[in-house]
């Protein structure tokens, strides 16, 4: 079987991966060519095409075409690509994407020519994804999105629960679950970890700084509830998608500014080494597909508190390493004053989750249970 797997902002050149969505692809990709499977990674917005083999051993054929940004206009010569793809190739095509115009387009393209393709969209479909930009939303759902889940193959999931909001939506098409997983460099070394268990303690949010989707302004309200705790420090980190000043100025609001530390993102760093000098890692998603940097996290043997809709927080309820709290300012003051209640066992707990991830969510095992479910679609 020949796997392609489209992401239509993938960077075609092998270049260092600071995006979730490309990380986890590259995981993926990484995890199937380790079984040896012919992967290509399709990528659209470049000035020429190009072919670019990586260390991995999967490819990265990349198109020319005006952006990457989603659009209805598959470039000319992916299009000529796919066309050109053997008959007697059996052939699978993941598309990576949610609410993406160009997922769809490909996929009508796919249809035309019978090919099968899974989609994976990365977040669930849950009511308060439809929340922002409603107006939008809904209508691409009926005349879009609806369509192209119900006619696709399967629908890749990053949690087993995210089944329930496509059947709540109607979407009957088989689902496969294929976690988020870690690459062997994602590793930090144990015998550099450290626990705090006497100063202050620090919390910590990596990611980008999308308050709703992240739950940013839910998680400053919860600090400002928790006056049980005098001292603390909370440290927000990532890339600025627009949020940052208005959640600076919820933080000044809050009579927080002084606890509270706004910092650009550190792409000369790896993740878990960030993650390491922080004593609890909070991701308070309203929605969220899994969490790369919780992952990341649990590899950095740090405590959690996650919110109930992330797809990595079944993994922290049987690792026992955190809290799983709804994204709710109350519910997450209690999960705060349990794990600091918790603080003497921050290192047992932290290194039964670090254990975990390394026991169950390496790419190579992931990918190997995949493409199980992947002969049962194609045979």
């Amino acid at each position: 079987m020949k796997i392609y797997i489209y992401l239509k902002h993938f960077p075609p050149d092998g270049s260092e991966l600071h995006e979730g969505t490309s990380k986890a692809v590259h995981g993926f990709a990484s995890g199937l060519a380790a079984c040896d499977v012919d992967v290509v990674i399709l990528c659209e917005g470049t000035q020429v095409d190009s072919l670019y083999k990586t260390q991995e051993g999967y490819y990265i054929a990349s198109f020319a075409s005006e952006s990457t940004k989603p659009s209805l206009k598959i470039s000319a010569n992916l299009k000529q690509y796919i066309a050109n793809i053997p008959t007697y190739e059996r052939s699978l095509f993941i598309l990576n994407g949610i609410f993406h115009r160009s997922v769809y387009a490909l996929a009508r393209l796919l249809r035309k020519d019978s090919l099968p393709y899974i989609v994976a969209p990365h977040d669930p479909y849950h009511p308060t994804i439809f929340r922002k930009n409603a107006h939008l939303k809904w209508p691409y759902w009926y005349l879009l999105e609806r369509n192209l889940l119900k006619q696709a193959h399967a629908v890749q999931v990053l949690d087993k629960r995210h089944a329930e909001w496509l059947r709540r939506l109607g979407i009957k098409t088989p689902v496969i679950e294929v976690p988020n997983g870690f690459s062997p460099n994602d590793v930090y070394q144990e015998s550099t970890l450290s626990w705090n268990t006497e100063s202050v303690p620090k919390f910590l949010f990596l990611g980008r700084l999308d308050a709703f989707n992240k739950g940013l302004d839910i998680l400053l309200s919860a600090f400002a509830q928790l006056t049980e705790l005098p001292d603390w420090k909370l440290t927000i980190q990532g890339p600025d998608w627009g949020d940052h000043l208005t959640l600076e100025e919820q933080a000044k609001h809050l009579n927080l500014a002084q606890k509270v530390n706004f910092l650009e993102p550190d792409y000369n760093s790896s993740p878990s080494s960030i993650i390491a000098k922080y004593d609890i890692f909070c991701i308070t998603s309203r929605f969220e597909g899994f969490s790369l940097s919780a992952l990341e996290a649990m590899l950095a043997g740090r405590v959690l508190l996650v919110s109930e809709i992330a797809g990595i927080a079944p993994h922290v309820e049987a690792s026992r390493c955190g809290v799983v709290v709804p994204p709710d300012p109350a519910a997450i003051k209690v999960g705060l004053l349990e794990l600091l209640e918790k603080r003497p066992q921050w290192q047992e707990m932290g290194l039964r989750g670090r254990q975990y991830v390394l026991n169950n969510l390496h790419w190579n095992a992931i990918a190997a249970r995949a493409l199980e479910e992947y002969e049962g679609l194609t045979t």
